[in-house]
């Protein structure tokens, strides 16, 4: 039997993933089996890997799309049963270096205690910089960042970083640590399964290590919204849901108010701006959370994304028509000049015939960069703010949704603290329960 199971996790991109079962047949390292897991793709997949790699991999078709960590789990059962030593997850976006398997497996053949290992991610636009090299869960912040994220390959980078989780574009696990603390947390459905995972060997004993002669390239995009808010309904849940469960306990009072004034600030920008859609999906993934509904979003949960005022240029036009042409313009940077840099280039697109001034000078239109509109404090008007949202501070309405922000806000955490802390309470009183059982579902012995 192979000692490595390949588990590449494949939906609607035919393209990408032939190229990366392509790089993986290229492996210097060549003592693994390959499988291919398509999630009901609605594309070619299916038939193009069946046509270019017939007997070269083994092809697993789900009936219906299970979502990243359903995908994965597919194949990985079947890794299992075959008796593989290692399971090597895969994204269908990555192209795998000729030498990057081969160091995961020595890695964890000589670091018993570690229980995975993944490749150091580079961008698949700019391969000289790194995506992610190991992930850190931040239980002050109450997120996760990337190590090294956009990070210049100088050279300087150790050769093995120590984390709490790796991106499942590219991670060796032990098979060994999968009976033990189950499969991927399958009831994710997309986004943070792979940092749970990390978590929950780490919570078992093991060490997630990163090591940098592994090397994957992966592609980027995927989580932007685009057409829908897809990604943000299964971002906003799973993240409540991990921090609910798994923040200390000493630590949870903060927890609450980070996350409501998060879910405050998305609710009060959309309806600050006209956007609402995006603000009613995070409503509805916070709310899910709290109930512990977990899978597949359902009904009234994803919507269509509302076209963006362009409230600048409304703005232009409607100085314009009071002004004439505007001739003077000063952008006060405050700190904040890559933002400043690209307020000029849409004002120089509006005002062709406009000059920046350093200074105002009375008849200047006047515009101040600021981290946050709604905690900045000069609602008169004299000048025109834009945050680092991209939020504009410009009307009378504006000033007033301004002043009434701390308000509002103190008003949201008053009458949501009580229904989030007695949520959180019961979802981590359950946690230990809902853990066991899945863990003794997914387990094959």
């Amino acid at each position: 039997m192979e000692r490595v199971g390949v588990v590449i996790c494949n939906y609607n991109k035919a393209d990408m993933v032939c190229e990366c079962i392509q790089t993986v047949l290229e492996s210097k390292y060549t003592d693994y089996r390959i499988y291919v897991v398509d999630n009901a793709s609605s594309d070619d997949s299916v038939k193009r890997v069946r046509v270019r790699f017939d007997g070269q991999v083994t092809l697993l078709v789900n009936e219906k799309n299970l979502g990243g960590s359903g995908g994965f789990n597919t194949g990985i059962r079947r890794a299992l049963e075959a008796g593989h030593e290692y399971v090597w997850c895969l994204d269908n976006d990555v192209l795998v270096d000729e030498g990057a398997l081969g160091v995961l497996v020595e890695f964890l053949d000589t670091h018993p205690d570690c229980g995975m290992a993944g490749s150091r991610v580079d961008h698949m636009e700019a391969p000289e910089y790194v995506q992610q090299y190991g992930i850190i869960v931040d239980f002050d912040e109450f997120c996760v960042e990337a190590k090294y994220l956009n990070h210049l390959e100088d050279g300087t980078m150790p050769d093995v970083v120590y984390s709490d989780a790796v991106a499942a574009c590219s991670v060796l696990v032990r098979s060994s640590l999968i009976r033990e603390i189950g499969l991927m947390p399958e009831d994710n459905f997309l986004y943070w399964d792979d940092t749970e995972w990390g978590w929950r060997c780490n919570l078992a004993g093991y060490r997630v290590a990163s090591c940098g002669k592994s090397i994957v390239l992966h592609a980027m995009g995927a989580k932007k919204e685009t057409v829908n808010t897809f990604p943000t309904y299964y971002a906003w849940r799973n993240w409540v849901d991990f921090f609910a469960r798994y923040t200390p306990e000493e630590k949870l009072e903060r927890m609450y108010v980070s996350f409501l004034d998060a879910l405050f600030d998305m609710q009060y920008e959309g309806l600050y701006n006209g956007v609402e859609n995006r603000a009613k999906t995070t409503m509805a993934a916070f709310d899910d959370a709290l109930h512990g509904i977990r899978g597949e979003a359902g009904e009234d949960r994803i919507f269509e994304l509302e076209p963006k005022k362009d409230r600048l240029t409304e703005l232009i036009a409607a100085e314009k028509k009071a002004r004439g042409v505007i001739r003077r313009i000063v952008i006060e940077e405050n700190g904040f000049s890559a933002q400043a840099q690209l307020l000029k280039e849409q004002l120089q697109a509006l005002c062709p015939q406009a000059e920046f001034l350093d200074k105002p000078d009375g008849k200047s239109l006047c515009f101040a960069l600021c981290q946050f509109l709604f905690s900045q404090g000069d609602v008169s008007l004299q000048k025109y703010y834009v945050d680092c949202q991209g939020n504009l501070l410009a009307t009378e309405k504006d000033a007033l949704l301004v002043i009434n922000y701390a308000y509002s806000k103190r008003a949201f955490r008053y009458t949501m603290l009580p229904l989030f802390r007695r949520s959180v309470q019961k979802l981590r009183k359950t946690a230990a329960d809902r853990r066991t059982e899945r863990t003794e579902r997914d387990r094959l012995t």
